[in-house]
Order: structure tokens, then C-alpha cells, then sequence
């Protein structure tokens, strides 16, 4: 009864907004309409690493696809020359029709023949819309001018021609032919991908993390999935020392203090004068990692010590170093050390922190914490990021589901109690929220720091070996073992396992990760359990390229199936924009269908079909006299 009461409820909620029958008929027309249109483009990137070039321009190229419809349209109608110069065009407008404008090009024809080229090409990519996307997807205040555009039929008439020549001629001789530029190429770029995920790790090496973020903000639909490099950046964040530690050690080593000092306001100057003052002999540079390393080993072994369910207690490495000796002991065995010198580091008590350490890390904790421009950005990652993500059918994850050597989902304990599977990643996700989020407790800003190197972290996967890559000479000890699942993920069995876990069809659906960089030039590929799993880590980095042999891959789902698209290495925007230099992409076949996807068969399908339900209840309510039209 208090259910029926509920219902009638809300179908009066439903009645304000469709006050009459006429407006419930309108709306189940266009929305049966609606699920018969072919399901939109969705594009899948990770392990971008402050990449920002090579990402700025493939987000702008749409991973070839803007290459691929111009190659279309005007293959009879341009020459090749043209068609790259109308590529970069849509690319970069701005920047184009500024080096267009310094050798005296742009004349009102030229703005006309452009802005009917991208009025064909928009046209051609809109078949897949329905017409109420279309407009919400034009730039705000460019809306009335282009629907009336797409939608006019000047061949079919001489009046709308007539109409449309004048709309144009009118656009441009009142000088706003520019700003129509580059509403269409915005347009364009949002039909040719409807859906974004970045499948995790926006930070690492590369130089402007803070530039992707600041451009992701804007993306008209994006989700992310995180990875371990942002986890660690969103502890730091949320005041972990620690964290905040690795942080500092990662940019020291890549050479990008950039990242810190203009991206984010950080300053590490306190570092490197007491950097300097420590290890005189050495460059700025290397005696501030020195610096940064042995504070981020101490603070770790007081992080292990005071949360046993961690299970870390091997990773307590300071006093396996024999001071007097000058090596690391480890397993019975002397090993040599790549620096014999600490002179902040007690033998008697290895893991406290001096009285100068303890102020840098403090004033760190503080700049990080009041960045505002850094808090910006980890709260984007809160707001369009998860731990993991069911989409149309497909399981999209940064790193693994830990298991056990047999394949099966490894129970973990914390807090109490033991989770596996799927819920373990609820679990570790609600504790990433409560880092930020929820009250500071201890233990749920360190759970922040074994996320991003406990072999039972789902978004690492592995045992870092950050103190032997560091101190210790032989490559032996550098080894990372990692979770089971990376030796399982080419089976099958598995595969259909770790979906049915999630809820998703085994036989239809895809698990797409990130993480492990794909090693093409060996003959490595990315489709894992003949199709069941895709890994989408393709270097992005340059600092990868040598190991992927190419320079990052885009997986693309569109209403025929999967395909795979390698990208190879990209010069800079400035050659892209001065010459028409476009990356250089190879597309391959992952999974063809043989009939055409719908927005029936879809998430946002499932939706829609919930809203006609509920519209046709309405409408016996409105028929059967139950309920008055509001008009």
C-alpha cells in the first residue's frame, strides 16, 4: 500500500513536468525515436603521465577520427593538401586562423567556403544524434544560427537557398565569421567522440599533468577511473606526508619540479637548501632526491609500523642497512649500496625524522594542502572519477582484482574484517572518499599510501621496490613481484570470471585496463583472452616509447564494434599547426559486428526505456480520469 502511495506520488512529481496528454505523447515519440538511433562513439585512453602535447593533440584530432569523416566527405572535393590543411583547421582554429590572418588569408570567401565545408562535414557526423543533442552540443550562444543551418535543405528549394546564402553573407561581413569557425570545430570534435574514459594516471613523468586537467575540465562528457600515480597525488592532497614524499621524489627524479612549482604554487626551495647544505658534493638536483628519499623511507617505516593489517612489514628497510659496513643486508646476504652516505639518518634510531626534516616535510604538507589549483584538480578526479566503472557491458579498471595463484579472488583483510572480488573495490573506493571527503582518520589517509604501492592495492598490483631501485647496485633485488591476475588476464575463464563478478555479461562484455605498459615492438599485444580483455597501455609517455615502440593506443567502441587505434610518435603542436603535421595512426579490428548497436542496447538505453515506462503510466492516469491534466 505504501509503495502504491509512493508511486502515485511520483507520477504527480511527473505530471508538473508533463502537464497535459499532448506533452506525454510528444515526449514517448521522441524518446522511442530515440532508442532506434545507433549507440555514440565512446573512446578509451589511460596512462597519459603528463604526456601534454601528444594528448592535447590527439584530443583534438579525435584519436583520427576528424581525419577519418573529412577523407569521407570531400574525398572528390579536396586535394590531400587541402584536406590536412582543413584538418588542422578543425584542430586548432584559433591558432590556424591566426597564422592564416598574418599572410593576409582570410577573405570573406575564404570564411564562406570554410564555413559551408564544416557545415557539410558537421552534417555528416550528426546522423547518429538526436536532434535535441545536437543543439545541446553547439556552443552556447552560436545554437539558433547552426541548427537553422544543419537543418535547412538549400538544394531541395530555392527559398531556404536563398535563405541560408543570406545567413552567411550576413555572418560574415559583420565580422563574426571567426568565433562560427570555431563553434563548428567544437561542435564537430563533440560529435566525433560522445563518451571519454580515461582509464587512469594522469601524473608520473611527464611534464604537464595540470595542463591535462585543466583542459579535461572542459570536456563535455568524461569519466576516469583512477589509477595508482593519481591515488598518490590525491593522498597527497589529503595531507599524507608520505604521499606527499613520493610525490616530491617523482617529480625530482623525471626532472619536473615544473609540475610542482608553476603548475600547483609548491615550492621546494626549503628542500634544496637543506638539500645542499647535506650532500654538498652533489648536484642540486640529486642531493635534493637524496633528501627527499631518505625522509620518504623514514615516514614509511612509521606509516607500516602503526597499521599492521597493511602487511608490509618487509618494505622496513633503514635498518637492514649496516652503517658501520656500508652495505644492505637482506635474506643473509651483504649487498652494495650506490651511496654510502646518510648524514641524517641515525643508526641507533634509523626511522626518526631530524628536526630539519621534520619542518620540511610540515611545510610541504602545508603547501600541498593549500593549493588551490592542486585542490581543484583532485576534486575533479573525486567528482567524474571511481574505482571501477560499468558501461554498456564493458568493465573498465586502471589496474587488477587481486587473487590468489589459483585465479580466485584473494580474500584481503582490513578494518575487521575480510573483503574480496568486487567488494573489496567498494571498499577501497568508499575509503578513497573518506580520505578526502570524510573526517582525517589516521588510518584512512595512510590506506591512501598503501594504495599506491601494497601488492594487495588494486590500482598497483605490485611490490615496489622504491628503497632498492634507490639505494641498492644489484638489479636482482629490484624485481617487483606483482598479482596473479596480470598471469590470469589472457585466459578466458578468467576473464568471464572477473565479469560475471561485476555483473556483466561474460560472453558479450569486455574488461579494459591500464597499467601495464603493452610492449608492441616484441610482438606484444593488447588484446588479452581472445578479445575478452583489452589492456590500453600503450606508452603514452616518451619516456616509454622505446619500451612500446609506439606512442599510446585509443580503444574505440562505436555501434559496429571495437577497434584498436596505435598512435606513433607526434612532433609538437607548433609543427601540426605551421605544416598540417598530424600523428600517424594505425587502426585495427578488435571485434566486428555484424548488426548495428542502438541506444536500445545501452545504459543510457535502459534509462530511457525506464522514462517511457513511466510515461505510459502517466498517460493511462491522465486517460482513466485517475489524474487531471495540469492543462
Amino acid at each position: 500500500m505504501i509503495a502504491q502511495e509512493q508511486w502515485y506520488k511520483y507520477l504527480q512529481l511527473l505530471s508538473e513536468k508533463y502537464p497535459s496528454r499532448q506533452s506525454v505523447y510528444a515526449e514517448l515519440i521522441h524518446l522511442n525515436g530515440v532508442l532506434s538511433l545507433p549507440k555514440p562513439t565512446e573512446h578509451f585512453m589511460s596512462d597519459l603521465h603528463g604526456e601534454y602535447e601528444s594528448f592535447f593533440h590527439i584530443l583534438n584530432n579525435c584519436s583520427g577520427v576528424i581525419k577519418e569523416k573529412v577523407d569521407k566527405v570531400f574525398t572528390e572535393k579536396m586535394s590531400a593538401e587541402e584536406k590536412a590543411d582543413f584538418c588542422t583547421l578543425i584542430y586548432y582554429p584559433t591558432e590556424k586562423l591566426s597564422a592564416l590572418k598574418k599572410k593576409n588569408l582570410l577573405s570573406p570567401e575564404y570564411y564562406k567556403k570554410t564555413i559551408l565545408n564544416l557545415l557539410d562535414l558537421a552534417k555528416f557526423m550528426s546522423y547518429k544524434y538526436q536532434p535535441r543533442e545536437i543543439t545541446n552540443a553547439i556552443p552556447k550562444g552560436y545554437g539558433t544560427i547552426i541548427d537553422e543551418l544543419l537543418r535547412g535543405r538549400p538544394d531541395a528549394d530555392y527559398v531556404p537557398r536563398v535563405y541560408r546564402q543570406k545567413m552567411l553573407d550576413t555572418l560574415i561581413s559583420i565580422g563574426s565569421g571567426r568565433d562560427f569557425i570555431f563553434a563548428f570545430t567544437v561542435l564537430i570534435k563533440r560529435l566525433a567522440v560522445a563518451r571519454l574514459h580515461i582509464v587512469g594516471d594522469f601524473f608520473d613523468r611527464g611534464k604537464r599533468p595540470d595542463a591535462i586537467l585543466d583542459m579535461l575540465m572542459h570536456h563535455h562528457s568524461i569519466d576516469i577511473q583512477w589509477g595508482n600515480h593519481d591515488v598518490l597525488w590525491m593522498g597527497a592532497a589529503c595531507g599524507n606526508e608520505t604521499c606527499i614524499a613520493e610525490v616530491v621524489r617523482i617529480t625530482l627524479k623525471y626532472n619536473n619540479v615544473e609540475v610542482l612549482e608553476r603548475g600547483y604554487a609548491i615550492s621546494v626551495r626549503p628542500l634544496f637548501l637543506f638539500a645542499a647544505k647535506m650532500y654538498p658534493s652533489d648536484k642540486p638536483n640529486e642531493a635534493a632526491q637524496k633528501a627527499i628519499a631518505v625522509i620518504l623511507f623514514k615516514t614509511e617505516a612509521q606509516l607500516i609500523k602503526r597499521n599492521p593489517d597493511f602487511a608490509m612489514q618487509s618494505r622496513i628497510l633503514l635498518d637492514k642497512i649496516d652503517y658501520a659496513e656500508k652495505c644492505f643486508l637482506w635474506d643473509g646476504k651483504k649487498y652494495a649500496l650506490r651511496t654510502t652516505y646518510f648524514p641524517t639518518i641515525d643508526p641507533q634510531d634509523p626511522f626518526q625524522l631530524t628536526d630539519e626534516e621534520c619542518a620540511i616535510i610540515k611545510e610541504l604538507r602545508s603547501s600541498f594542502m593549500e593549493s588551490a589549483q592542486l585542490q581543484h584538480h583532485i576534486q575533479f578526479l573525486y567528482q567524474k572519477g571511481s574505482l571501477y566503472k560499468c558501461y554498456n557491458g564493458n568493465l573498465l579498471f586502471h589496474g587488477c582484482v587481486p587473487v590468489d595463484e589459483k585465479g580466485n579472488f584473494r580474500p584481503i583483510h582490513f578494518e575487521g574484517k575480510n573483503y574480496s572480488g568486487r567488494a573489496y573495490l567498494d571498499y577501497v573506493e568508499q575509503k578513497i572518499r573518506q580520505a578526502y571527503f570524510g573526517e582525517k582518520d589516521p588510518f584512512t589517509i595512510d590506506f591512501m599510501w598503501y594504495l599506491w604501492c601494497g601488492i594487495n592495492s588494486p590500482v598497483a598490483g605490485r611490490e615496489m621496490k622504491t628503497f632498492e631501485r634507490t639505494f641498492v647496485k644489484d638489479k636482482k633485488l629490484w624485481e617487483e613481484p606483482t598479482d596473479a591476475y596480470f598471469r590470469y588476464y589472457d585466459q578466458p575463464w578468467f576473464c568471464e570470471q572477473v565479469l560475471q563478478e561485476f555483473g556483466l555479461d561474460p560472453n558479450h562484455g569486455h574488461i579494459i585496463n591500464g597499467h601495464v605498459p603493452i610492449k608492441v615492438k616484441d610482438g606484444e599485444t593488447p588484446i588479452k583472452a581472445g578479445g575478452k580483455a583489452i589492456v590500453i597501455d600503450g606508452g603514452f609517455c616518451r619516456a616509454y616509447h622505446n619500451k612500446t615502440g609506439i606512442a599510446g593506443f585509443t580503444l574505440v567502441s562505436n555501434s559496429r564494434g571495437l577497434r584498436l587505434i596505435e598512435h606513433r610518435d607526434f612532433t609538437n603542436v607548433k609543427a601540426a599547426i605551421m605544416d598540417n603535421k598530424d600523428i600517424e595512426s594505425v587502426s585495427k579490428s578488435v571485434e566486428v559486428q555484424s548488426y548495428q548497436t542502438t541506444i536500445a542496447d545501452t545504459e543510457d538505453g535502459e534509462k530511457i526505456q525506464e522514462q517511457i515506462n513511466d510515461l505510459y503510466h502517466l498517460m493511462l492516469l491522465y486517460k482513466n480520469g485517475i489524474l487531471k491534466p495540469l492543462e
